[in-house]
């Protein structure tokens, strides 16, 4: 199937999609490429794809690699733990998802590089303040990345009288940011807190406005909507700040400092909003009363009473009037910055709405045409800094990632793992015990094909776990958990585990799933956990010593764990190794060495088990447990 046809199998993928997905990434070889490299953004860059999509394509086209890998329930269960384990160190939504498409890979090449890769940025890591830069990474959690898009701005227009600069601006779809204007009325421009007007050969004849600005007919699209360019910055100004202290705390260049201040000037360059008419109105009336408080300290003679009387005023009220409404201007010029007479001359005094609205209309126009020119001139630095911007944020991603990875590697206490043909763990610990107090750590070597014996809760399966997580993680290219261990390169793991024995089915499950893989040449891990739960005895035994001898046949290893070691090596030959428990401890815990005994057959000691469940029970139970024990004595 072609990548097209199988693109087109993926729900909401169509025939036109699927072809501009594999053209914009460069053709078929790129687009492999991008699938296996794991790089979302490239396929998110393409219309029509989302973050979420191009995960499903990803999956898509290595979901079936995973499943040639993992070939058994169990192995994909430990592999999908691992992932779990290692989510829980993600703050992005983008680690999270390339974290969930960290697969396993057979590819030496590939293992090295993303090995060598996570050890260097986990030894850098150990030499940083760890703590403080989790904790940077965990306020980024907050915040999602935004590539938002300015709304609909009722309050701007774009005056023209060209047809074609009109057409120019539908074309650039700037009517979809706010209203474009042809030839319109003096009327129709009232209710507008900014006016654009785009000049052309013939001039329109437009009466001064005090919120009208001019531009070219070589404009910018920034220079007439600003907000395309500052929304995504201003959007994201949170996270952007997160990222320039991480930047900081590992000495590495970047622009962001220019960003942060750019967004912080334009903020301050907003000039403060005055309620004009409320100043206004408060001046007025403390100066009526200035006024009134000063007629009444006048003394008037005869004929300024006259003159009073007649003409309604005299020399030393009108310079009271003067001196107070030159006070009341220089207060309105003090607390707004504008330099006006409000008011009508007479007592008490009123204000001459026409003049005052006169004036807001002015102060409001020139402060809109401020906060714009702000905004035009903080887009057109941005503008140049916005690539660079997006390959800082696509850095911060990948650092969450690789952080990630790195932290899990930490605090798990991984290793780096040696790729050989041998295999071998020393110092190993299964994962869901590496923060058990205690914990025994086990040391083996894994000739070819081996038999596991020994007690019962004595760790067999917990060995078979740990030998598959450090195969798993080094094939991801992950440090492994062992202080040191060789692995080699496997092309199929098999993990067949008990618990499948209660199933009638589980035996026929098992032969067809396991008897048409011995016959490939493919290098595999086999680990078996009592087969013979799923069958008789006798018959387990031949079953296991015939899939010994065709294991033996191939470069595969395999560790079986068994309770029939004794029948098989009557049958075939092969290495026997075994754990083996020693006692009791104080608390009727079974004392045992975990790591297995070479060509060492041990016994499963189930009376170290009826001796624990005897010592923990009591009345009835107690005497039939000790009554069970008396037949081992015998």
């Amino acid at each position: 199937m072609s990548v097209i046809a199988e693109l087109k199998t993926i729900k909401g993928i169509g025939d036109k999609l699927a072809k501009k997905i594999v053209e914009e990434v460069g053709g078929e070889r790129e687009f492999k490429k991008v699938i296996n490299n794991l790089e979302i953004d490239e396929l998110v860059k393409v219309r029509g794809v989302s973050e979420k999509r191009a995960i499903e394509i990803i999956k898509k086209f290595r979901g079936e690699k995973v499943q040639k890998f993992l070939k058994t329930e169990r192995a994909f269960q430990l592999y999908q733990d691992i992932i779990q384990k290692i989510l829980k160190y993600t703050n992005t939504n983008y680690s999270k998802n390339k974290v969930k498409l960290l697969y396993p890979s057979n590819d030496p090449k590939k293992i090295k590089e993303d090995l060598n890769s996570i050890v260097e940025f986990k030894n850098k890591l150990e030499k940083l303040p760890r703590k403080k830069i989790e904790n940077l990474l965990r306020k980024a959690r907050r915040f999602k990345i935004k590539d938002t898009k300015p709304n609909f701005i009722f309050g701007r227009a774009v005056l023209v009288n060209d047809e074609k600069i009109y057409e120019n601006l539908l074309n650039l779809k700037i009517d979809k940011y706010c209203e474009i204007l042809l030839n319109p009325s003096t009327d129709e421009l009232e209710d507008y807190d900014l006016l654009i007007y785009i000049q052309s050969g013939h001039e329109a004849d437009i009466d001064y406005l005090p919120n009208l600005i001019t531009l070219t007919p070589d404009f910018t699209k920034e220079e007439i909507v600003p907000e395309i360019i500052l929304d995504y910055f201003i959007e994201n100004k949170k996270l952007l700040d997160i990222i320039l202290k991480i930047k900081r705390i590992l000495g590495e260049k970047t622009v962001l400092e220019d960003v942060i201040n750019i967004i912080n000037k334009l903020k301050k360059s907003e000039p403060k909003e005055i309620n004009i008419e409320e100043v206004v109105e408060s001046v007025k009336v403390k100066t009526n009363k200035k006024i009134k408080e000063r007629i009444k300290k006048i003394k008037l003679e005869g004929a300024e009473v006259l003159k009073l009387l007649n003409e309604g005023s005299t020399k030393k009220v009108d310079k009271i009037f003067e001196e107070s409404i030159r006070e009341a201007k220089k207060e309105i010029k003090e607390k707004t910055g504008i330099n006006f007479d409000p008011f009508l001359k007479e007592y008490p005094l009123s204000i001459d709405k026409n003049e005052l609205n006169r004036v807001v209309r002015e102060i409001k126009g020139k402060n809109e045409i401020k906060k714009f020119e702000a905004k035009v001139n903080a887009a057109k630095k941005l503008k140049k800094l916005i690539n660079d911007v997006k390959k800082e944020i696509k850095w911060f991603q990948e650092f969450d990632y690789k952080f990630a990875l790195a932290s899990f590697a930490l605090n798990y206490g991984l290793n780096p793992p040696k790729l050989s043909k041998r295999f071998i763990i020393k110092n190993a610990l299964h994962l869901d015990l590496i923060h058990t107090k205690n914990a025994q750590r086990v040391d083996y070597d894994v000739p070819g094909v081996t038999l596991l014996t020994g007690a019962n809760s004595g760790g067999k399966t917990t060995l078979l776990e740990t030998l598959a997580q450090t195969v798993i993680l080094a094939h991801m290219g992950l440090p492994v958990n062992a202080e040191y261990a060789e692995v080699p390169i496997f092309d199929e793991i098999y993990f067949f585990s008990k618990q499948r024995s209660l199933d009638a089915g589980a035996f026929e499950h098992f032969v067809k799933t396991f008897t048409p893989a011995l016959a490939t040449k493919k290098r595999k891990l086999i680990l078996l956990d009592e087969l013979e739960s799923i069958t008789e005895l006798d018959a387990g035994a031949k079953i296991i010593a015939s899939f010994i001898e065709f294991i033996k046949e191939s470069e595969s290893f395999a560790v079986i764990v068994t309770h029939m070691a004794r029948e098989i090596i009557k049958l075939v030959d092969v290495r026997v190794d075994g754990i083996e428990a020693k006692g009791l401890d104080e608390n009727y815990n079974l004392i045992v060495d975990r790591t297995p005994k070479i060509n060492y057959l041990a016994k499963s000691t189930p009376e170290l088990i009826l001796k624990k469940l005897y010592k923990q029970s009591k009345g009835k139970v107690k005497k039939m447990y000790h009554e069970m024990l008396k037949k081992f004595e015998k």
